[in-house]
């Protein structure tokens, strides 16, 4: 009669810790398999301009920033004020790639609200997005002189991830 009770009893404990460990991360530290890994490639319009295209290829030789945004995402509104203040100190160049979105609703929220970028890239269909493994914006990348993704934040970036994480890492990556 113990032994019925036993395996339900251990099953339950260990559900139970599998659930504890997995409540106590942060949903923002999501592990990337693209970390350290060549950013992927891929050649898309730029927003202004279609006839102009973009690839990462251009970027060789400089550190760089790639931020995944919307104008349709709320939490790319609560982010946009850092890259506005971000791109102001000239740092690295800040390229925004612009996901799944309809042009003429990106070119207006950049004109009202400012725009941040040194010009973005159009991925109107989101392919780009899946390459980098993107499932929700804002997602922003730290890419080195070697074209390998440093870093992935997910959700928006705030002055904390900038100071402790973002900033260190490009002043890194810049002496390298």
């Amino acid at each position: 009669m113990k032994a019925k009770f036993v395996i339900p009893l251990v099953l339950f404990v260990v559900l139970v810790g599998f659930l504890a460990v997995g409540l106590n991360r942060d949903p923002h530290e999501v592990p990337s398999p693209l970390i350290n890994k060549p950013a992927p490639l891929f050649n898309v319009p730029q927003l202004a301009n279609p006839n102009k295209s973009f690839s990462p290829e251009e970027m060789k030789g400089q550190v760089w920033i790639l931020n995944v945004f919307a104008s349709w995402c709320v939490a790319c509104r609560e982010e946009h004020p850092m890259l506005v203040e971000m791109s102001k100190s000239h740092v690295v160049p800040l390229i925004g790639l612009d996901y799944k979105d309809k042009r003429a609703d990106a070119m207006e929220m950049l004109a009202r609200q400012g725009d941040p970028y040194n010009f973005s890239a159009f991925d109107g269909d989101g392919r780009v997005g899946i390459n980098y493994g993107v499932y929700g914006v804002p997602e922003t990348y730290v890419i080195d002189k070697a074209g390998i993704i440093r870093f992935k934040q997910i959700g928006p970036i705030t002055q904390e991830v900038l100071e402790k994480s973002m900033y260190p890492l490009i002043a890194k990556l810049n002496k390298d």
